[in-house]
Order: C-alpha cells, then structure tokens, then sequence
C-alpha cells in the first residue's frame, strides 16, 4: 500500500538531482530552513561529493549571513555556530576510527542542538535513528545526485 500524501513509510527514499554547486546551495538553505533543535543531518559520500560545500550553505542559511566564514572541520573535528536556529555543530569524523572519540567532542550535548555530521559511518551505535542522512553522489561536472532518508514528517517539503 503506498503511503498518503504528506506520510512517509519508514524506509522512504527521495532522490534529486543537483546540477551544480548554486543547486547544491539551494537545497541545503531549503533543509537549513525546515531544521530544528534535536536535528541530526547526516553528510555521507565519498571525497569530493559536496559534503563540506553542503555543509557550508547550510550554516550559511542559517546564520543569515552568504559570507560566513565556514573552514571545514577536518582538524578540528568539529566547529560550533551561533545561528538564527540556536547553535548548530559541524562534524567532520573522517580522522575517527569509531564512536569511542564523540564523547569528548561533546556529541551527546550537541544533539541537543543542531548537528551537521560528516562521514556518518563513523558513529556506529550512536547514528541517531531520526536523523536526516543526505548521501552524495558525483555526477558529470558539478553535478551531484542526492539520496534522503529520515525526517519522515519534512520530507514533502524536500520535495
């Protein structure tokens, strides 16, 4: 039986194609738009597939701010932001062997408020069960294809 409009099950999957980096821009100010305190967004894909460009205009979005400086998170493992949505914490786990590392990062209080992780396959046990989880992929040029799963009750709007 398929779902009702605006109801999704479990399992479901949008895909969308992003033809270049001012698409890719678009779409994470459209996910910054419908996030909320208690978010997790997972980041998945290989090197070079957009994660920290998304990352990017998204924190962007949400501060309000098109020129915020947003350095990627590869040696610092995580950077915090003051946004018009409350804080907003930006993971990158690639340099973590597992989960056993989060707890001194400060993860547990940060779910508390928005988290953008990178490299989600490093959390193991911990990758929350209502996260978001936006997997990239490269494509031809500046294109990327974008699988989404979780936040059932906001997918329409991803749409």
């Amino acid at each position: 039986m398929a779902p009702r409009r605006g109801h999704f099950a479990a399992m479901d999957v949008l895909i969308r194609t992003l033809p270049d980096l001012a698409a890719t821009d678009a779409f994470a100010a459209r996910v910054a738009a419908l996030a909320r305190p208690g978010d997790v967004i997972l980041l998945d894909g290989p090197f070079g597939a957009g994660k920290t460009a998304f990352a990017r205009a998204f924190l962007r979005a949400a501060a309000g701010d098109a020129m915020l400086e947003v350095p990627s998170p590869s040696f610092t493992l995580v950077q915090s932001y003051d946004t018009r949505l409350g804080p907003v914490h930006h993971y990158d786990l690639w340099r973590l062997d597992g989960p056993e590392g989060l707890a001194e990062l400060g993860w547990d209080d940060a779910c508390a408020d928005i988290v953008l992780a990178e490299w989600p396959q490093r959390l193991g046990a911990l990758r929350p069960e209502g996260a978001l989880t936006i997997a990239l992929a490269l494509g031809a040029g500046e294109a990327r294809q974008a699988r989404i799963s979780g936040w059932n009750d906001r997918m329409e709007a991803l749409r």
